[in-house]
């Protein structure tokens, strides 16, 4: 079995990127990491970084164990974690990542449940675009990630439920109230925009309606990834943008914003949630799943 010792001083390695970095962020003699680096090396039989005049250059053999000793390093501070929040009466703490407007849509809901059933918990929230959060869950960084569902086949380690479904439509401000209530995006063209920049699952969707509708993306765009922002430069102004009804709820429901339906929409928004196939979920997060399936 591995030094769990040895691997952490190996995780400073990689953090640092050098043997003297990792001396100094572990408070020991570099001789002494050097000393953990070589057991690791002789009980695994594989190189695990070359030593350049830039720092350490992982091998293939320590790419893979520094995603093992970045799990171990989550796991340690969740344990002291969850050690304090007991102390405090607290339930063990809970990490959710997620895209903004997933987080919109569930997360105010999923609060609500969790309230219900632990009223004092520890809850830490992050908003990452849908590439850093597979990473972040295979790390360990989260224990759930709230995204755009129903795309494509998850990766083969990852396990994915969809919680909700909610039309998109075509939001705009008071600037354009003559608008009618139904908008066809073959007339997309004579409209200016704001739409999502990153290259991910939400993007693709409402490329995919412009698709349906045979239309162009409207080349007068905006490109925003900030949901805030977006309705910000939307209700302000004439331009207008695509969303899920839930994520402008707010605005919708006091009348800064109104939602007009979009003709080619023959399919909804998925959202649901993400986690990793090999670790066991946190209590917590278990009963959250059930209550949103639910």
């Amino acid at each position: 079995m591995i030094d769990p010792r040895a691997l952490r001083t190996f995780h400073q390695v990689c953090q640092t990127g050098s043997i003297s970095g990792a001396a100094r962020s572990l408070n020991i003699s570099q001789p002494s990491v050097s000393a953990a680096i070589a057991q690791l090396e002789s009980k695994l039989g594989a190189r695990l970084f070359e030593r350049t005049r830039a720092g350490i250059v992982l091998t293939p053999e320590g790419e893979a164990l520094a995603a093992r000793a970045r799990m171990l390093d989550h796991l340690l501070r969740d344990a002291q974690s969850d050690v304090t929040a007991a102390q405090k009466g607290l339930g063990a703490p809970l990490r959710v990542g997620g895209t903004p407007g997933a987080l919109v849509s569930l997360l105010p809901r999923a609060l609500e449940l969790m309230e219900a059933h632990q009223p004092r918990l520890t809850l830490n929230v992050l908003e990452r675009p849908d590439r850093d959060l597979l990473a972040m869950l295979r790390d360990g960084e989260i224990d759930l990630a709230f995204v755009t569902t129903a795309i494509e086949a998850p990766p083969p380690d990852i396990e994915e439920r969809t919680l909700d479904r909610d039309p998109f439509a075509l939001i705009v401000g008071r600037a354009n109230n003559s608008l009618p209530d139904r908008f066809s995006l073959k007339d997309a063209a004579r409209l200016r925009w704001v739409l999502p920049e990153a290259q991910g699952a939400f993007r693709r969707q409402v490329d995919a309606l412009f698709l349906a509708a045979g239309a162009p993306v409207p080349s007068d765009a905006i490109r925003c990834d900030s949901l805030l922002t977006t309705k910000a430069i939307v209700r302000g102004g004439t331009r207008v943008t695509i969303l899920p009804r839930q994520v402008a709820a707010a605005e919708l429901s006091i009348g800064v914003l109104r939602a007009i339906a979009v003709e080619e929409a023959g399919f909804e928004r998925s959202i649901g949630a993400r986690w990793l196939k090999e670790r066991p979920l946190p209590p917590l997060a278990a009963m959250l799943l059930d209550q949103l399936s639910a």
